[in-house]
């Protein structure tokens, strides 16, 4: 879907835009690592496919693989992280309530591309230890809080640095159940429950995504293996500039040994269950956790009130789209 932009100018050049882009990232990352105690890490573009690591999203992307020369095994490009950040705060030792932060950078080759979809995804990824008790909803929506007040800082920074652009969020973030949404709204599909209720309030985290509501079907699809769904969530913004929903973070503490059998079971997935991944969770091998990502092009895409999230990265679109784009003045990085 790609949402009709009119009178649309930016109001920063490309070469403005490219300056604002690296203020900003360089800017909210320290605040985001600072405010959630976070210690930057490195992280892969690529792991092996029998590994379990690389995340299945809603079970039928496509991965980009490989093979390489001194390699005797298939490779893919990562689609997110998920796994790996809690596999990583074991091997490196990380104490209870520390956490690690990176870049995370993914193709997404089955993305359906239009002003906020793009092929190449850049985002921070985060994952910090807690304990079996915190594993509750008061605990998720403290760190919500703690994430918002860094957006709402960060917004604040940008604007003062560019008079150009006006306040978008309100000081306070809302919650809401999907199946409140669902009861709130329940003649209309899910992005438009999304679209409405964003603006009607601005800001708010949508949570527990992933079982079945009273039609049967989820409110959107879940990977079974790292989100636990009664504790997960997104972060949606009103994007006035396309006048839609604008989620800028999934996130949610994740599965444990029970709720990571239950979502297997009920998206019929039982291969997973011999995963090495899978094995590590069921058998409390690794940590019990709580992370997610923050779209790095859907922050700036929000910030700097862009109508395409190829004004703030450089992916590849179509020739014939491109040109589309520049009828309406959009123009891609």
């Amino acid at each position: 879907m790609n949402y009709e932009i009119e009178n649309y100018k930016s109001k920063l050049s490309l070469l403005e835009t490219e300056e604002a882009i690296k203020f900003l990232k360089d800017d909210f990352e320290k605040r985001l690592a600072k405010k959630l105690e976070l210690h930057r890490v490195s992280a892969p573009l690529f792991v092996y496919s029998h590994s379990g690591l690389n995340d299945d999203l809603n079970g039928h992307e496509r991965k980009v693989s490989f093979d390489a020369k001194d390699i005797n095994d298939e490779i893919e490009i990562v689609q997110s992280l998920a796994k790996w950040k809690r596999h990583a705060l074991s091997r490196y030792n990380f104490e209870i309530h520390k956490g690690l932060y990176t870049d995370m950078n993914a193709i997404r080759r089955d993305e359906d591309l239009d002003n906020i979809h793009s092929i190449y995804v850049d985002q921070w990824d985060r994952e910090k230890i807690i304990s079996k008790t915190e594993r509750n909803k008061k605990y998720l929506f403290s760190i919500v809080r703690k994430i918002y007040s860094v957006l709402v800082k960060e917004e604040e920074v940008i604007n003062k640095k560019y008079s150009c652009f006006a306040r978008k969020l309100p000081k306070n973030i809302t919650f809401i159940s999907t199946k409140e949404l669902e009861k709130r709204y329940p003649n209309l599909t899910r992005k438009e429950r999304e679209k409405e209720f964003a603006k009607k309030v601005k800001a708010y985290f949508l949570y527990q995504i992933g079982w079945p509501l009273k039609d049967g079907k989820p409110h959107d699809g879940r990977a079974c293996d790292y989100d636990d769904w009664k504790l997960n969530g997104d972060i949606i913004f009103y994007d006035e500039v396309i006048d839609n929903a604008f989620e800028i973070s999934s996130m949610g503490i994740r599965v444990d040994e029970e709720s990571i059998v239950k979502q297997i079971k009920e998206k019929g997935e039982l291969t997973k269950l011999d995963s090495p991944f899978v094995k590590e969770i069921i058998n409390k091998e690794l940590p019990y956790t709580i992370g997610g990502g923050i779209g790095q092009s859907r922050l700036c895409m929000f910030f700097l009130e862009k109508a395409h999230i190829g004004e703030v990265q450089a992916s590849l679109w179509d020739k014939n789209y491109l040109e589309e784009l520049k009828k309406k003045n959009i123009f891609l990085l």
